[in-house]
C-alpha cells in the first residue's frame, strides 16, 4: 500500500464490530499478516501465534483472525497495560492512540464500578488478546495510510452475556458508555454484536457517523466474527478509498414521520418527545394548527435515520393518541460539524464548528456555555459573545 496516499475508511457495521473482525478486515484490505505478527509478538513479549484464514458466513467470505488459545488472562491494572503498550514497536502516533483507547476503557470501567481509574482492574478487557486487537487496529490503520474513519449506525443484539462480573445485560454497559455520540439501533439478533473492544476501536480511530463519503473506492475488506448469526452474515465490511472533492454539506437519507393530534392532554407531549429521542429521533417538533370541527391541534414532526423507523412508530402509537402516521423518505443536506475545545479567559469551553462549502463558523454549545457561565458567575450572553469572537 502506498504510504504517500491518503485513504479514508468506511466501517459498514451491518453485523456489528469486534477486535478480531477489525483485524480481519484490515488484513483483507492489504495489511501484511507477517508484519502484524511481528509487531504483536514484540508487544506481547512472547511469540504470538496469529492464525489468518478465510471463512464463509451466510454465503459471503471474510478473513478470520485468531490468536493462540493458551494465552494467560491475568487481571491487569491500567498502569500495567500502559507499561505493556509503551514498549510496543510502533510509531509514537500509534502508541498514543492505543494508550488513549485504554484510557477510555479504564474511565468507562471506573464510572460503571464507582472506582478511581488507578484502582480499576481490567478482566476480559485486560487480556492479552484485547491488547493485541487494540494495538493491531491502530497499527493497521497507520500502515494502510488511513487518515479518516467513518462508520454506519451500529446494531445492538438482545439477551444476556457472560462476563467476569457475572451475567450482564446485552449490550454490555461498557459498550454503551463507549458508543455515546454514535447512533445505535436494536435488532432481533441474539448475542453481543458490538463488543467493548470494537466500540473503543471506533472511538480511538475517531470514527464519524455519516453516510459513506465521496471517495474513489480502491479496496473492500471483510473481517469475520466467531459466531454464526441466524440468516445474517457475521462480517465487518470496510471500504478503503481516496477522498474526492464532495458537494458542500453532508447529504443523507432520513425519514420524516408526521401526524396531526387534536385530542391529547398537553402534559403528555414532554414524555412523548423524550421517548422519541430515546428511540433514535434526530429532531422532534410541535407546531399549532387548526383542525376539523374548528379544533386547535398539534402537528408533530419527527426526523430520524431509517433504521429507527419501527421503534419510533411504536412510541408514537403507544405514547400518543394518534391513529395514523405519515412516513416519508427525504434527502437531508446538513453542514458538517464537530466539537472543539477552545481556551477563553475563563477556562476551556467546548464549542461547535460547522463547515459548508469550505467555509467554517464557530457556534456556541448551549450546555457548555451555560456551565461556564454558572461556574464563573458570568451572564450567559457574555459567554456567547466570546464564542462569536473566536476565529477558525
Amino acid at each position: 500500500m502506498d504510504k504517500q496516499l491518503e485513504f479514508w475508511a468506511y466501517f459498514d457495521c451491518f453485523a456489528g464490530i469486534s477486535g478480531d473482525m477489525t483485524l480481519g478486515a484490515l488484513i483483507d484490505l492489504g495489511l501484511e499478516a507477517r508484519e502484524l505478527r511481528e509487531v504483536l509478538s514484540l508487544t506481547a513479549q512472547t511469540r504470538v501465534e496469529l492464525k489468518v484464514y478465510r471463512v464463509e458466513k451466510n454465503h459471503l467470505t471474510g478473513v478470520k483472525v485468531e490468536f493462540a488459545s493458551d494465552f494467560s488472562q491475568p487481571t491487569r491494572s491500567f498502569a500495567e497495560i500502559c507499561a505493556l503498550v509503551a514498549q510496543a514497536p510502533v510509531s509514537q502516533g500509534v502508541r498514543q492512540r492505543c494508550l488513549g483507547m485504554f484510557r477510555m476503557l479504564g474511565e468507562v470501567e471506573a464510572r460503571i464500578h464507582g472506582q478511581p481509574l488507578e484502582k480499576v482492574h481490567f478482566h476480559e478487557l485486560g487480556g492479552l488478546d484485547t491488547i493485541l486487537d487494540v494495538v493491531g487496529a491502530a497499527y493497521g490503520a497507520e500502515k494502510l495510510g488511513i487518515s479518516r474513519v467513518f462508520c454506519s449506525s451500529l446494531p445492538m443484539g438482545w439477551g444476556m452475556i457472560a462476563s467476569a462480573h457475572g451475567r450482564l445485560p446485552n449490550p454490555a454497559p461498557a459498550t454503551l458508555e463507549l458508543l455515546k455520540g454514535l447512533p445505535v439501533y436494536g435488532t432481533d439478533l441474539p448475542g453481543e454484536l458490538v463488543t467493548p473492544t470494537g466500540a473503543v476501536i471506533l472511538k480511538g480511530l475517531e470514527a464519524k457517523y455519516e453516510p459513506c463519503p465521496a471517495m474513489l473506492l480502491t479496496r473492500v475488506g471483510y473481517g469475520a466474527g466467531s459466531r454464526d448469526l441466524p440468516g445474517h452474515p457475521n462480517l465487518l465490511r470496510v471500504y478503503l478509498g481516496e477522498p474526492l472533492a464532495a458537494a458542500p454539506g453532508l447529504r443523507e437519507k432520513v425519514l420524516v414521520l408526521e401526524t396531526h393530534i387534536d385530542d391529547m392532554n398537553p402534559e403528555f407531549y414532554e414524555p412523548l418527545m423524550e421517548g422519541l429521542f430515546a428511540a433514535g429521533a434526530l429532531d422532534v417538533a410541535l407546531a399549532p394548527l387548526q383542525m376539523k370541527k374548528n379544533r386547535p391541534g398539534v402537528r408533530l414532526t419527527v426526523i430520524a435515520p431509517p433504521p429507527a423507523r419501527e421503534g419510533l412508530l411504536e412510541r408514537l402509537f403507544l405514547d400518543s393518541t394518534t391513529l395514523g402516521v405519515r412516513v416519508m423518505e427525504v434527502e437531508r443536506v446538513a453542514a458538517r460539524r464537530w466539537p472543539e475545545t477552545r481556551e477563553t479567559p475563563y477556562g476551556p469551553l467546548e464549542v461547535k464548528v460547522m463547515e459548508y462549502g469550505g467555509k467554517r463558523r464557530v457556534m456556541p454549545e448551549y450546555q457548555a456555555c451555560r456551565r461556564l457561565a454558572q461556574e464563573q458567575g458570568l451572564p450567559l450572553i457574555e459567554v456567547y459573545r466570546l464564542v462569536r469572537e473566536m476565529e477558525i
